[in-house]
């Protein structure tokens, strides 16, 4: 009897001390922006969420400001085991595969429905890359649109000749070239410099780096055109998700289907609510001229053309499903 009632005190001990480890399942979610990004605020929700759904049985933490990793380590990071999750910017991963850069060409959509219908027709190809892979796509969420800062009016699209084009991705400094600008390479932090001594003179981007970069004080316009809807993705290992218990897969998922939701609709009011802010501080907000977007359309033809030939048959198929 004294046998069986240490056994039972075993057994009982090893159950709680199980629920003990369960209970303590952490992980580490590296993404590169902002603390005061609606990106991070939202993944923050998002582990909120996932720790009220398991019951505490998974918590994440999530490292903003590309503390734990810098942004373009994340994906590996993930991939490798190194963190459970992460968030990375989708297209600049189109030189290791076409369909990753898909919604960073210009002018394929118009406005948030079509972006949204975009990723409802890329999302099963993200996902038969992710798989081999060992990756698990959670959610996804597009930056307001990419809109035109210049320091002088633009009206005609003749002024585009000459221009200095301040292009992050080869995408925009093909685009830049295709409408007669000179496009230059500058990265985010030395934006206002560029402009200021003359180095650039117009950029395509959207609110969200308008506001971090205080735009009103090296520019003076900003033309709304809708011109694309980049995103980042955030994806989770699959050996580790799969080892979670059924239960915390699902409050995962659940979690991440809220998230995806939540996120296009922050997206949404940081556009509206950037535009606001800009205006108010002395930018002139206008839609682009009928001429400037026919030249702007005009110019992305050869692009989308170009996409889809580097895509091959899935790139077809999905510029099928678009229009």
């Amino acid at each position: 009897m004294r046998f069986k009632a240490a056994l039972t005190v075993t057994v009982l001990a090893a159950i709680l001390a199980a629920g003990s480890a369960l209970a303590q399942t952490k992980w580490d979610m590296p993404t590169g922006y902002a603390e005061g990004s609606f990106k991070t605020v939202n993944d923050r929700a998002f582990a909120d969420e996932v720790k009220r759904l398991s019951g505490g049985k998974l918590e994440i933490t999530v490292h903003a400001n590309a503390v734990l990793y810098k942004m373009p380590e994340i994906k590996r990071a993930v991939q490798t085991g190194q963190v459970a999750i992460g968030e990375f910017f989708l297209s600049a991963y189109g030189n290791e595969d076409a369909m990753y850069e898909v919604d960073a060409i210009p002018f394929l959509i118009d406005g948030y429905d079509g972006a949204w219908k975009l990723y409802q027709a890329q999302r099963p190809f993200l996902e038969k890359r992710f798989s081999p892979q060992g990756l698990r796509l959670l959610y996804s969420v597009p930056f307001p649109a990419q809109n035109f800062y210049t320091a002088q009016p633009l009206t005609d699209p003749a002024q585009f000749k000459g221009m200095k084009f301040r292009a992050q991705n080869p995408v925009v400094s093909r685009l830049a070239e295709l409408l007669g600008a000179v496009p230059v390479t500058i990265q985010q932090p030395e934006v206002p410099q560029a402009f200021l001594s003359g180095v650039a003179n117009i950029m395509m981007t959207s609110t969200a780096l308008g506001v971090e970069t205080s735009a009103w004080e090296y520019t003076k316009y900003y033309y709304v055109t809708n011109a694309m809807f980049v995103k980042t993705a955030v994806v989770v290992n699959e050996r580790t998700f799969r080892g979670l218990p059924a239960d915390v897969r699902e409050a995962v998922l659940k979690a991440a289907q809220e998230a995806e939701r939540r996120g296009w609709e922050m997206s949404k009011k940081n556009g509206i609510d950037g535009e606001k802010i800009l205006a108010d501080k002395g930018i002139k907000v206008s839609e682009a001229s009928p001429a400037l977007m026919q030249a702007l359309r005009k110019a992305s033809e050869p692009l989308i053309q170009d996409w889809t030939k580097k895509a091959g048959p899935d790139g077809a198929a999905l510029v099928d499903a678009l229009r």
